[in-house]
Order: C-alpha cells, then sequence, then structure tokens
C-alpha cells in the first residue's frame, strides 16, 4: 500500500514536471510523461494496456532523437512559441476528454496546430510564414514533442478519471 502510494505521488510529480516543460522547454517532456505513466501503471491505479506502452514508447524515442537532431532555440531567440503551442495543446486534450476520448489526441494536435498558427501572426513570429515550408518543420520540430507529451499525459488523466 505504501509502495502504491510512493508510486502514484511520483507519477504525478512525473506528468507535471512534463507540463512544465512543455511550456518552459529545456529537454524533452515526453520522458518524464512516459515515466509519470508508467509509475501510475505500476502503481496499480490505471491500467495501461502494452500496446499502449509501445506505442507511446515509440513516439518518446522518435520525439528524443528530434530533440537532438533539430537545432536550438528559434531563429529570434524567442522561446513564447512554447506557451502558445503547450497552452492550446493542453486545452485541446482537454476538450478531446470532455467530447469523447477517443478524440483526444486529435484534441491535442488541433489544440497545438492553432498555437502555432497563432504564434505565427504576432510580430514575433512572423518569420514562419514566409515560405510555407518552415510552418511545417516548426510544426514537426516544436509541436510534435508537445503533442506526445500532452497525449501521455492526456491518457493518464483520463485512467485516472475513469479509475
Amino acid at each position: 500500500m505504501i509502495l502504491q502510494t510512493i508510486l502514484l505521488i511520483a507519477g504525478v510529480m512525473c506528468l507535471i514536471i512534463a507540463l512544465l516543460l512543455v511550456l518552459r522547454p529545456m529537454w524533452v517532456a515526453a520522458v518524464p510523461a512516459f515515466a509519470g505513466l508508467l509509475l501510475l501503471h505500476l502503481s496499480y491505479y490505471i491500467a495501461v494496456p502494452m500496446g499502449t506502452f509501445i506505442f507511446w514508447g515509440i513516439a518518446t524515442f522518435i520525439t528524443v532523437a528530434l530533440f537532438y537532431l533539430s537545432p536550438s532555440g528559434e531563429p529570434d531567440g524567442n522561446k513564447s512559441s512554447n506557451l502558445y503551442v503547450g497552452f492550446t495543446a493542453m486545452a485541446g486534450g482537454m476538450l478531446g476528454i470532455l467530447l469523447a476520448p477517443r478524440l483526444m489526441v486529435l484534441g491535442v494536435v488541433l489544440g497545438a496546430a492553432m498555437g502555432q498558427l497563432a504564434y505565427s501572426r504576432t510580430p514575433a513570429g512572423r518569420w514562419m510564414l514566409t515560405p510555407s515550408t518552415m510552418f511545417w518543420r516548426y510544426f514537426a520540430a516544436k509541436c510534435l514533442p508537445a503533442i506526445v507529451a500532452v497525449s501521455i499525459v492526456c491518457i493518464a488523466i483520463m485512467g485516472i478519471v475513469i479509475n
């Protein structure tokens, strides 16, 4: 019982750290999110199928590879786009959970895309719209890691709510 409580608390803390890393990235937010999901599963508080672990483990590995292969920062050194992408991805995930749990990942993807689009309309994000390929490169480099992390956190939230 005590070990389960410790694993539950450690899992929730990992999920909170992952959400903070989505907003202020210093490292890949998907790693603590996946660790939190694993700890919550080991605490027997939520039950996650093996296929879900395999899929999101591969997605976490891909985001780590993207992190190391992508250039650091933005061209102007600004990091405010992470706030746009992070908050809208979280809002999209919560809206997806409320509407239908099957739509949760779609809500996260649409939320992150809308956040990036909103950021590209600000003076700091105008550089993104010049060639259209820049928008999609930025989406792959910055939004995909946020999408993976927020989706894993939303899966854990759904497991907690259902339990």
